[in-house]
């Protein structure tokens, strides 16, 4: 049996020479593969989530990964309906009085669905992968919100915008497009059922069956990868089709009365009237240097992420008129996809902003600022990323009321180092994802009303006033960047044990620049097992140690190990307890006594 790391790098080289894959489905019979889709997925806080069944990652087995091969060798693998559920959609204003929150739908598979998905996603990002188009960013590895975003700082020149949402692209795919486009490169008709059978598998909602006619399973771990396999299609025609349409010339001609008025100012340098050559630079510094109206140079720049895509054309709203309707013309025609209407939008560039992922982009313009070396104008004409106003807007009211900083009353009966460390856990998510915008310093509003809400809430919990809980907390820490005052709370420890340390602020407000791609092609998995495989490969009960049958009890997390109301703890808490661990490898029997305290071995247990 091949090592999983070899199969993937064979799938991988394949992809990367574009040769078409074959006998694909016998790779399913690998258990390393699913050994390696267990390390991780095992961790995960939704694999202790059960789905239609109660079925979880706990009661995990070398005997379990055995039965899914079995069914897969005589192909009577049936994918079981998702449990659906729905959640609130990201950018809901809760701030609003009667408005109706949005939710999104989302589907929780049986672990058994999900080991055989993640199998799966793993051969299909190894052979996809090298062949998606360098401008996608979305749900692939190495890349993410923060290397789009860089991209796109690198455009210079833009006039136009051209920002495009589809409208809802996941759960519109169509299932006869997308197996037909896997259908160019993979040549298994039995793998290909397999995944045409997940796609139609259906769901479950109030215990009512429900059909699936269209889009990728949403929450399903194959979701992401198919729906970039299906979009790569508008990735494609846009390299193709519209960049040889609309990108030509190599540079613009020079502006000719910046040209002449450049020229006089030499010349009268040349001839020692230095002031007069300063005026007429600095003349000529009030115009552009080169021809922004020139009719043979143009340029057109593109960037995806997921369903998010933005388009930036250096030349007039015609043609924008023209690239907007050709996008939305091959999503209608070739992938059965809407562009929404109110999203879809083109947007001047200097004067207004377009927005994609939460930031505001727009194209800069500044005669002062000049390099400190080449002296020479050095921002015009650049993409600048920036915080919109309302997004500070909503983040502050979460935590206000009535224009003014509350408490928030699901904290006070947590400890002060949870409520101290939940609130900086929040604010260093939100300013680690905009440190990219040029005015981070608009951040310094919602630290400081979040330092009010936290102060609120720590004198509600123990009756005092705000001022007394800045007494009893506020320190200062120090930082690469220098001292701040924080809101501080150490925990001491019996024995030589380091105390516990969290604060709320202390992060600099300064603007980072990311991301440096790596596009060479990397190894796709690693060749070590984790800790976890290995126990499970010994077969060794670590309460009895009897040999065989073992399989894996799983935990959601170690705070579980503490629940109050046990008098004496029972051997498998001590044991993971002492290992620091969520996962405890015993037999059937042991396995049995923890979950029934009426089983014979209880006692040991």
């Amino acid at each position: 049996m091949r090592k999983a790391e070899t199969v993937l790098g064979i799938i991988q080289e394949r992809g990367r020479k574009g040769l078409p894959l074959e006998d694909i489905y016998r790779q399913l019979y690998n258990r390393e593969l699913y050994l390696h889709a267990y390390r991780k997925l095992y961790s995960n806080t939704g694999a202790m989530t059960p789905g239609v069944t109660e079925e979880t990652v706990d009661e995990m087995s070398l005997r379990k990964i055995e039965l899914i091969i079995e069914k897969l060798r005589y192909e009577r693998y049936k994918w079981t309906p998702v449990r659906r559920t729905h959640i609130p959609k990201k950018g809901n204003d809760k701030s609003k009085k009667g408005s109706k929150q949005k939710l999104r739908a989302l589907g929780l598979p049986v672990w058994s669905d999900k080991l055989l998905q993640e199998v799966i996603r793993l051969i299909l990002e190894a052979y996809y992968e090298p062949q998606f188009s360098q401008y996608s960013h979305g749900f692939r590895p190495n890349r993410g919100c923060h290397s789009a975003l860089s991209a796109v700082e690198h455009w210079i020149g833009i006039s136009w915008f051209i920002e495009g949402d589809i409208s809802n692209c996941f759960g519109s795919i169509d299932f006869e497009i997308l197996l037909s486009i896997l259908r160019e490169k993979l040549h298994d008709n039995r793998f290909l059922r397999l995944i045409d059978n997940l796609l139609k598998a259906g769901y479950m909602q109030d215990w009512k069956y429900h059909n699936t006619l269209s889009g990728v399973p949403a929450g399903s771990i194959v979701g992401p990868i198919l729906s970039n396999i299906y979009l790569n299609k508008m990735d494609q025609f846009i390299e193709k089709e519209l960049f040889p349409a609309f990108n030509r010339g190599e540079q613009r001609k020079r502006n000719p009365k910046y040209v002449a008025i450049m020229q006089a100012a030499r010349y009268k340098k040349s001839m020692r009237e230095y002031e007069k050559a300063h005026q007429l630079r600095k003349q000529a510094q009030q115009m552009p240097s080169i021809d922004t109206h020139d009719p043979n140079y143009r340029r057109l720049k593109y960037i995806r992420y997921a369903d998010d895509w933005l388009l930036g054309l250096s030349g007039p709203r015609s043609e924008a008129e023209i690239i907007k309707g050709q996008v939305a013309g091959f999503l209608n025609q070739e992938l059965k996809l809407e562009l929404s209407p109110t999203k879809t939008l083109i947007t001047q560039a200097r004067n207004h902003s377009a927005r994609f992922l939460g930031y505001e982009i727009s194209t800069l313009h500044a005669n002062d600022k000049h390099h400190a070396k080449l002296h020479r104008r050095c921002i015009n004409g650049r993409c600048g990323l920036k915080i919109p106003a309302d997004v500070v807007r909503k983040k502050c009211a979460k935590y206000m009321r009535q224009g003014k900083p509350i408490h928030r009353n699901a904290l006070i009966n947590d400890s002060d180092y949870s409520i101290v460390a939940q609130y900086q856990a929040e604010y260093r998510g939100i300013v680690q994802y905009y440190l990219m915008a040029s005015n981070v310093h608009r951040l310094e509003w919602l630290k400081r009303v979040m330092s009010l809400s936290l102060a609120e809430t720590l004198a509600k919990k123990h009756k005092i006033s705000v001022n007394a809980v800045f007494r009893r907390y506020q320190n200062t820490i120090k930082t690469p960047h220098g001292h701040y005052k924080v809101i501080q709370v150490i925990i001491h420890r019996e024995g030589n044990k380091r105390p516990l340390k969290t604060h709320f602020g202390g992060i600099a407000l300064r603007r980072k620049k990311y991301v440096k791609l790596n596009d060479q092609p990397k190894t796709v998995l690693s060749s070590w097992r984790s800790e976890l495989l290995q126990r499970l490969l010994a077969d060794k009960c670590e309460l009895c140690s009897s040999k065989g049958k073992c399989e894996v009890h799983h935990i959601r997390k170690l705070a579980d190990l503490k629940k109050e109301g046990r008098k004496e703890k029972p051997l498998w808490v001590k044991r993971m307890a002492a290992r620091q661990r969520k996962t405890l490898v015993v037999c059937q029997q042991c396995h049995k006594g923890i979950h029934h305290r009426n089983s014979p071995k209880a006692n040991l247990v």
